[in-house]
């Protein structure tokens, strides 16, 4: 089955039904709970280091050039 089948398929649901397929596959998305914690005691670790002019941020399409060009 297509994803595209799976998705008219889930939209032809009723809304009482799409939403608990919807909570459902977010539910099996979830990080586990230290996993998520740690990521969120980094994240503001950088929010900080940026507001504390510690570091210089730069655009996310750059940083991934400056990684294929180290990684040749």
């Amino acid at each position: 089955m297509s994803i595209d089948h799976l998705t008219q398929e889930a939209l032809s649901l009723p809304k009482d039904l799409r939403l608990q397929l919807v909570e459902s596959l977010l539910k099996s998305l979830e990080v586990d709970e230290v996993i998520q914690s740690e990521w969120l005691v980094e994240a503001k670790k950088r929010r900080n280091e940026i507001r504390n002019r510690l570091v210089q941020p730069i655009p996310g399409e750059e940083a991934l050039a400056q990684i294929r060009q180290i990684l040749g």
